[in-house]
C-alpha cells in the first residue's frame, strides 16, 4: 500500500514530521528539551489541575522530554496507523479515507506512545541540576568564613550542598552565650528569614 495515496495522508504527514525532528537533530538545531515537569503541589481535589495532571501522566507527557515524547508518538501514529489501514485493505478490501484513519490512528497511536514511554524512560538521559534550595541547607555543615557570628549579629559562612556547591550564607549561633569566629566549623539547624542559626560543627547536636 502506498503511503503517498490521499487516504494515508494523516500517516505521511506524521513521517515527514518525524524524518524533520531527526534531521534537526542531526544537524543540532534543536534538541530534546527540558522535561515536561506536572508535579501538582496541594491537597488532592477533583478540579482541572488534577484532571489535566492526571491526563499528561496517562499519556506519558511526564516520563520523558516533550520533543522525545512527540518523536515517539509520531513513529506509532504513522506506522500503525498505516498497519491497520494494511489490513483493511486485505480484510475489506479498501483503506479508510484520511480522516477516519487519522482518528483510528490516534486510538492505537496514543496508548502505544503511553505504553513505549514506561521503559523509555527508565534508562533516558535526564538532566541533573545543582540549583539546591536555601531551606536544604538546614541540617549541613559549612565554616565560618568572615566575622564574628554573635546573637544578633550574625557573620558569613560557607556551605556546601550535597551537590557540593558552596553557598555563603548569614549565620548566628542558635545559643545565645555562644559565638562563632572564623574558622569555625559550624552546623545549620535553623532558618529564619536570610539568617541560619547554628551550633558547632565538631559534634552532635539535638534540637528540643
Amino acid at each position: 500500500m502506498d503511503i503517498l495515496a490521499s487516504y494515508n495522508t494523516p500517516f505521511a504527514v506524521a513521517l515527514a514530521l518525524l524524518v524533520l525532528l531527526l534531521l534537526m537533530q542531526v544537524v543540532g538545531l534543536s534538541d530534546f528539551g527540558p522535561d515536561f515537569d506536572t508535579d501538582v503541589d496541594g491537597d488532592i481535589e477533583v478540579d482541572s489541575a488534577d484532571l489535566s495532571g492526571g491526563l499528561v501522566s496517562l499519556l506519558g507527557l511526564n516520563r520523558l522530554p516533550l520533543m522525545a515524547w512527540l518523536s515517539i508518538f509520531l513513529a506509532c501514529f504513522a506506522l500503525l496507523g498505516w498497519s491497520v489501514q494494511q489490513l483493511l485493505d486485505s480484510l475489506l478490501g479498501a483503506p479508510l479515507s484520511a480522516l477516519p484513519a487519522a482518528g483510528v490512528g490516534l486510538l492505537v497511536g496514543v496508548p502505544a506512545t503511553s505504553i513505549l514511554s514506561r521503559p523509555l524512560a527508565k534508562i533516558w538521559p535526564h538532566d541533573e541540576t545543582t540549583a539546591v534550595s536555601t531551606d536544604r541547607l538546614v541540617g549541613k555543615r559549612g565554616t565560618i568564613s568572615i566575622g564574628t557570628a554573635r546573637r544578633g549579629s550574625p557573620a558569613r559562612a560557607s556551605v556546601r550542598d550535597h551537590f557540593g556547591q558552596p553557598h555563603n550564607v548569614m549565620v548566628e549561633p542558635h545559643e545565645d552565650a555562644s559565638q562563632f569566629v572564623e574558622g569555625d566549623e559550624v552546623l545549620l539547624v535553623r532558618r529564619e528569614g536570610e539568617i541560619f542559626f547554628a551550633v558547632t560543627g565538631t559534634g552532635p547536636f539535638r534540637l528540643d
